[in-house]
């Protein structure tokens, strides 16, 4: 039973890391396709390490896992704010298609 829910959490990663993926090539702009690759590949991630946990249990490898899961969680966020806070910082433009552009508003 461990052995199935540990596929079906790694097989659940993997297509939240391919949709992350299709974000990257599909989306117009910057901010959006680091939205994409943000959360899709954050939840992927934490889920396959979840599967990993699942399937070897509270030993070395399921032990790292479960100590990833929060760092990676956490890291990867706080890097994205910092990254879209930068490239607008920077100038990047967002596309014509955007319709709410919240850090003009937090200028102001």
């Amino acid at each position: 039973m461990n052995d199935m829910a540990a596929i079906i959490l790694i097989s659940v990663g993997v297509l939240f890391n391919i949709f992350g993926c299709i974000g990257l090539i599909r989306l117009p702009d910057m901010y959006n396709r680091l939205q994409a690759a943000t959360k899709c590949v954050t939840l992927g991630c934490c889920s396959i390490l979840l599967g990993v946990l699942v399937h070897f249990g509270i030993g070395s490898a399921g032990f790292r896992a479960l100590v990833a899961i929060p760092i990676l969680f956490f890291t990867a966020t706080v890097a994205a704010h910092a990254l879209a806070r930068g490239a607008y910082h920077f100038g990047t433009k967002m596309d014509k298609r955007s319709v709410k552009d919240d850090y003009r508003e937090a200028v102001k």
